[in-house]
């Protein structure tokens, strides 16, 4: 039986999550030799309509392309905090941001908080890289792909002249990730 992990990138659209969504299963898929489907969703608005981007990542065939019992969920709105959390699975990863995300659900799961949009925009010195950012948490929290290969994957997105933007911005969020969890 083939080993299946779901994880959900929500927030509101414009935040980047679907290409962050893309960049996950790109590196699960291209780098680690994975098997890997991503689905998106969102609303009516493009910009700021509440939106959400699955990654399902296997080590056999997937049969099911859609999220079902999340094993690790990033919200970086309250909104879609308060919406997605009640899928995510006991034992599983919630990764919000500390500055969005005011009221944590109940919940058996691990809960980490970070000023993820705070980050990108003060530490990285670009808010259009939130989205780099949550991935490189992602990846920290999830395990599943190495921090080498999404790398990778990232610098295979992003044009030569924000090389090392994206570069700072994924370590950043990988490295805050770990420090939160501690």
């Amino acid at each position: 039986m083939s080993k299946r992990y779901e994880i959900r990138f929500s927030g509101a659209g414009g935040q980047g999550l679907i290409l962050a969504g893309v960049i996950m299963a790109e590196a699960a898929s291209i780098y680690e030799g994975l098997q890997a489907v991503q689905s998106q969703s969102y609303g009516p608005e493009a910009r700021g309509g509440s939106s959400k981007s699955e990654v399902i990542i296997s080590d056999g065939p997937i049969d099911y392309p859609k999220a079902t019992v999340v094993d690790a969920l990033l919200a970086l709105t309250q909104e879609a905090c308060d919406k997605y959390s009640s899928d995510l699975k006991e034992g599983g990863v919630l990764l919000i941001d500390s500055d969005l995300v005011k009221r944590q659900p109940e919940g058996n799961f691990k809960v980490v908080s970070f000023p993820i949009t705070n980050t990108a925009k003060n530490e990285v010195g670009r808010e259009i890289v939130t989205n780099i950012v949550a991935l490189g948490a992602m990846v920290a929290l999830t395990g599943m792909i190495t921090r080498e290969n999404a790398e990778k994957a990232v610098l295979a997105r992003v044009p030569e002249a924000f090389v090392e933007l994206n570069k700072k911005a994924f370590n950043l969020g990988f490295e805050k990730a770990l420090a939160a969890m501690a």
